[in-house]
């Protein structure tokens, strides 16, 4: 089992049986977390907690997606160094490089595979 760490985790999706299952992955596995069920949400929480260490970030969302998220988070001064996860239901040729691109720092086709997930997350905190 994974030690507590200091730094929180941030999931961002509009799914909320998405955050639901992960709140219960993290929550297994020791980790802090909050949740946002949209990506103007996620960000202001970022804005708010200077302790958050990672975002699982969520990349077909309504009204902001993922890639103009990271885009916001990647400008901030404040927070732009915050490693960010794709998370995508897309898993076609070409996707993970386009969210690499975009500025994330690993990515994460959906369904998720918990032991990569939690191997992701450790290697970036």
């Amino acid at each position: 089992m994974v030690m507590e760490t200091q730094k929180i985790i941030l999931l961002i999706d509009d799914d909320i049986r998405n955050i639901f299952a992960l709140e219960l992955t993290l929550k297994a596995r020791k980790y802090r977390f909050l949740s946002a069920q949209n990506a103007t949400e996620g960000l202001q929480l970022l804005q708010r907690n200077s302790d958050i260490g990672l975002v699982l970030l969520d990349m077909m969302m309504p009204e902001m997606d993922g890639y103009e998220a990271i885009q916001r988070i990647r400008s901030s001064d404040k927070y732009g160094h915050v490693p960010i996860v794709a998370v995508t239901a897309n898993a076609m040729n070409g996707d993970r490089e386009k969210c690499l691109a975009a500025g994330a720092d690993s990515y994460v086709a959906k369904p998720i595979d918990v032991d990569r997930l939690m191997h992701v997350i450790e290697e970036l905190l």
